[in-house]
């Protein structure tokens, strides 16, 4: 079997794009990419947890090439577009890398895990500096994530937020373990209520908008918990859903 390089590669993309190229290929653009995206990362997730459970990379394998072929894809088109190149891409990653771990290629001292976040969070703070996209630290984490890994990012980067600190006691808003688990009760408490006193099996829209409002106070406190914790609810979440179907098939 050949072996083939990465600018091979790039040139492949590059013909497939070209006049006499694949009719697909040629219209597709950033825009009608991102679902190939979110298909594709998807696919690369499936993989490493097939792997994990087989020991077999070969799936792996080739979600990673299909992932490297929407860098490729995207890059070429910014070309196309005068707006960079994969060049472009690949150097500002390398710089990106060598800039955020100054104690590995630079002279700085770093003696602790919890000195090595505080050192990545502050050069990171000083890439955002002039950055018009970015309009505000908690809007800077993107809504295309899944909500619950979104929520658990939003209560983080909240905690760390001067404006967010309660001035009178000097303590973040973000609540405690025990006050959070006394809100996940509280919810939890009254969508029973609600339940309870429904007259059919069926909702009515007000007891839908009770609920809605009690389940959003409690998915949020499932967020800020897991905050605390140091966990990951969307993980939590894939894993027992598949327990249930395993229990169920």
């Amino acid at each position: 079997m050949k072996e083939y390089t990465f600018d091979e590669l790039v040139n492949i993309i590059e013909e497939l794009r070209s006049e006499n190229g694949c009719p697909w290929d040629k219209e597709q653009t950033h825009d009608s990419l991102r679902q190939c995206m979110m298909e594709e990362a998807a696919e690369l997730l499936a993989a490493i947890r097939i792997y994990n459970e087989t020991g077999n990379p070969e799936n792996m394998k080739e979600e990673l090439g299909d992932i490297l072929l929407q860098v490729v894809m995207h890059s070429v088109i910014a070309k196309e577009e005068d707006l960079f190149t994969i060049e472009d891409v690949i150097s500002g990653i390398s710089e990106k890398m060598i800039r955020r771990h100054p104690h590995v290629f630079g002279d700085a001292k770093i003696g602790t895990q919890e000195q090595l976040l505080q050192s990545w969070e502050e050069i990171k703070k000083k890439e955002k500096e002039g950055q018009s996209w970015v309009k505000s630290p908690l809007r800077e984490i993107p809504p295309e994530l899944p909500s619950l890994t979104r929520g658990v990012k939003v209560a983080k980067k909240a905690d760390k937020l001067p404006q967010y600190y309660d001035n009178a006691t000097g303590k973040s808003r973000i609540p405690d373990i025990l006050s959070i688990s006394k809100q996940l009760q509280e919810n939890a408490s009254n969508i029973v209520e609600i339940c309870e006193n429904m007259e059919t099996e069926n909702m009515k829209e007000q007891e839908k908008e009770a609920v809605f409002r009690e389940m959003s106070g409690l998915l949020r406190a499932v967020c800020q918990l897991s905050y605390r914790a140091g966990l990951q609810p969307e993980q939590i979440l894939f894993d027992d859903i598949e327990s249930f179907i395993g229990k169920v098939e």
